[in-house]
């Protein structure tokens, strides 16, 4: 019996954190995830749409579909949102579905997909009391985050691994079957 490959969709915002996406896209291949991506508008311009579009295997999504076309991405088993900045939070925190990668946050969000968050966020504005009350709506929902500088930049950049060891933390449980011994 084939099992199906899981799907997971990675969500980037525009800050310095999306220059390393391809390395994140192929991390993430490399554990046999068929990836799906959505760049927000201002990340679009920072990285190539093109060029993510063939790291993930699939259409980066940027922006709503039309009424006629075919919707094209299955519920995730796993959302990644990183970087997410101080606009996305809290505009998903708000409900706010206006853009395909609010969109999918919002569906996942309420049909409870795990989702993992790596925040790259300036200081005065993590600071901001909107910020604060987003992270606490969206913690109490479910959504992990990492640490706020987790991402770097460090000596090699920006880095990966404090996400994927969320992954890993966040679907620890899901893969471990209830009868076996822990």
């Amino acid at each position: 019996m084939d099992v199906p490959t899981p799907v997971v969709a990675v969500v980037a915002c525009g800050a310095p954190p999306v220059s390393a996406l391809p390395d994140l896209l192929h991390r993430l291949r490399d554990r046999d995830w068929d990836v799906y991506a959505f760049l927000t508008a201002r990340a679009a311009q920072w990285i190539d749409p093109a060029r993510i579009d063939r790291l993930a295997g699939h259409r980066v999504r940027t922006a709503l579909r039309e009424p006629t076309e075919p919707k094209g991405v299955p519920l995730p088993d796993l959302v990644v949102v990183a970087p997410a900045t101080f606009n996305t939070v809290n505009q998903w925190a708000a409900g706010i579905n206006d853009t395909a990668p609010l969109g999918l946050l919002n569906e996942a969000l309420g049909a409870g997909v795990p989702i993992v968050v790596a925040p790259n966020v300036k200081g005065a504005l993590a600071h901001h009391p909107a910020y604060g009350r987003s992270i606490d709506l969206l913690r109490g929902a479910g959504v992990r985050f990492t640490a706020p500088d987790a991402l770097g930049p460090g000596p090699d950049g920006y880095a990966w691994p404090p996400v994927l060891e969320l992954i890993d933390e966040v679907l620890r449980p899901l893969r471990t079957p209830p009868w076996s011994e822990r």
